[in-house]
């Protein structure tokens, strides 16, 4: 690991009545290491939406007898979002993005967490072995990607 790198850890029963205490982890963690407040609302309805999603598809909403891991870890360029689970998997490639104008003028409701995770986070990856691991990995950059500067850690260096 290299030294600027920090780990932060939270198993915990995927009960959805836990999902404000995931937010709050994931909040205080991204506002720990810089983020301003639009970023750190993103990350956290990512996370949200990514966590609501275990509890509802992969474990089917057996209410807290199985847990999920949320792990947080922060270098200097970028904060990356993993959230495990050891469920029922899906194949991310089959899940049809929503157009927008059509879902909102149908007003249809829920549906949208992985676009709404794609859209919040620079980077959304899945690691998806049913039964035996899941992971979704979201990554939010503390760097202008164009042009390689800090923009929100530390504004001094731009």
């Amino acid at each position: 690991m290299p030294k600027n790198e920090m780990t932060y850890c939270l198993r915990i029963p995927s009960r959805t009545d836990n999902l404000e205490l995931i937010r709050e982890f994931v909040a205080r963690v991204a506002r720990k290491v810089g983020f301003d407040e639009d970023d750190v609302g993103k990350i956290e309805l990512a996370c949200d939406e990514a966590c609501s999603n275990v509890i509802k598809h992969a474990y089917e909403q057996k209410n807290g007898s199985q847990s999920l891991d949320v792990v947080i870890r922060v270098d200097l360029k970028k904060l990356t979002l993993i959230v495990t689970d050891h469920g029922k998997g899906f194949d991310p490639s089959k899940v049809i993005v929503p157009d927008m104008k059509e879902y909102l003028a149908q007003l249809k409701v829920g549906g949208l967490g992985i676009y709404l995770m794609r859209t919040l986070m620079d980077e959304v990856d899945y690691d998806i072995k049913p039964g035996v691991r899941n992971q979704v990995k979201m990554v939010k950059y503390l760097i202008d990607k164009k042009s390689s500067k800090v923009v929100k850690a530390d504004r001094n260096e731009e």
